[in-house]
C-alpha cells in the first residue's frame, strides 16, 4: 500500500443521516446491541443487512458474509459512517478482500479488533475514529457518549484527555495511531500497518496477562517501531493481572517505556475499561507526557 502523502479526513456526521451497522468481527450480545443501536437511532438512519446476527464459531457470520458487508459499508457514497458492533476477532481476515482505495468519505469508528481496520485507513492517509462499538456504546456514560458525537459531528477539535501517570517525562507531537496492542502487533510485516513515522503510539488491551504484554511490546520493539515513533500513550489495559503476582501489568508497562525512553504517559481512558473516549486516528495531537495530557490539534472531520 501506498504511504499517505496527506490525510483525509471523513465527512461530518448530520441528524438523520444514513449509517451502516456492521459486524466485521465477532458474534455479539444481542440486548447490550440494541442498546447502543437505539443510541445512534436518536440522531441517525442506522441501516443493516438481515445476517448481521449470523454467527460462525468465533466469527459473525463466515468471511465472504463479512467481507461484503463491510466493503460495502466502506464504499457506499449514500451512507455517512460505519458503526461495528462489535470486536472479537476476524477483522484482519477480511482485509485482502476489501476495496480500502475506493472507501468514500465517510467516518469508520470501532476500537479493539477494529485496529486492523483503522490501521488499513491509516496506510492509505484516511483519519478514522477509534471509539465504541455498539455493545458498548450504551455502557458509557453521557459525558463520553456526548464526547463520542461531538466527534463525529464538529470540524472543532475536541477537548483534551487526561491520563493518571507519567511514565516518561516529556512531550511529542505527531499523527495519533495505534489501538490495540495484540492486533497492532499482528499487523507487522503486513501492508497494513499505520505509517509511524512522526506518530504518537497508542496502545491499550485486555486479558492479556503481563508476560504476553512484554511479548508483544517486544515484537513492536524488533520490528523498529519505537524508533519511529515520537511518544507513548496508554490506554486501559482491562484485567491484564496475573493471578497471585507481587507485579501488576503496570509495572511491567511502565519498565517497558522506560527502556524506550519516548515520552510516554499511561492511565487515558481509552479502550476496554469503564471509559472509553473516542480518539481520531490519523490526526494531530499533542502528548505532555509531564502533566499525561494528550491535546488534539484539530477535528475528525471536515468543516
Amino acid at each position: 500500500m501506498k504511504r499517505p502523502v496527506r490525510w483525509l479526513k471523513p465527512l461530518p456526521l448530520r441528524p438523520r443521516d444514513t449509517v451502516h451497522v456492521v459486524a466485521p468481527a465477532g458474534p455479539f450480545d444481542r440486548p447490550t446491541f440494541e442498546a447502543g443501536l437505539a443510541l445512534i437511532a436518536e440522531r441517525y438512519t442506522p441501516t443493516h443487512r438481515p445476517d448481521l446476527f449470523a454467527a460462525h464459531r468465533y466469527l459473525a457470520g463466515d468471511d465472504s458474509r463479512r467481507a461484503e458487508e463491510l466493503a460495502h459499508a466502506l464504499t457506499d457514497t449514500s451512507a455517512r459512517a460505519t458503526f461495528c458492533a462489535r470486536g472479537g476477532y476476524g477483522s484482519a481476515r477480511l482485509l485482502p478482500h476489501l476495496p480500502l482505495a475506493d472507501a468514500a468519505p465517510s467516518l469508520f469508528t470501532g476500537f479493539s479488533d477494529l485496529t486492523s481496520v483503522h490501521g488499513a485507513l491509516q496506510a492509505l492517509g484516511r483519519v478514522s475514529i477509534h471509539g465504541p462499538v455498539l455493545t458498548q456504546l450504551g455502557k458509557q456514560p453521557p459525558e463520553v457518549r456526548e464526547y463520542f458525537f461531538r466527534l463525529l459531528e464538529s470540524p472543532e477539535a475536541p477537548p483534551p484527555l487526561t491520563g493518571s501517570a507519567t511514565y516518561v517525562p516529556g512531550s511529542a507531537e505527531g499523527h495519533l495511531v495505534g489501538g490495540n496492542l495484540s492486533v497492532l502487533a499482528c499487523l507487522l510485516g503486513t501492508p497494513y500497518l499505520p505509517p509511524l513515522d512522526g506518530a504518537v503510539l497508542l496502545l491499550e488491551d485486555v486479558t492479556e496477562r503481563p508476560y504476553r504484554l512484554d511479548r508483544m511490546w517486544t515484537q513492536l520493539r524488533l520490528a523498529g517501531v519505537f524508533s519511529r515513533v515520537r511518544g507513548i500513550v496508554l490506554g486501559d489495559f482491562t484485567s491484564c493481572e496475573e493471578r497471585d503476582a507481587a507485579y501488576s501489568s503496570a509495572d511491567v508497562l511502565l519498565d517497558l517505556a522506560r527502556e524506550e525512553g519516548l515520552p510516554c504517559a499511561a492511565g487515558f481512558p481509552i479502550g476496554h475499561g469503564t471509559l472509553n473516549y473516542p480518539v481520531a486516528l490519523g490526526t494531530q495531537v499533542r502528548l505532555d507526557a509531564d502533566s499525561a495530557r494528550l491535546t488534539f490539534l484539530e477535528g475528525a472531520v471536515r468543516p
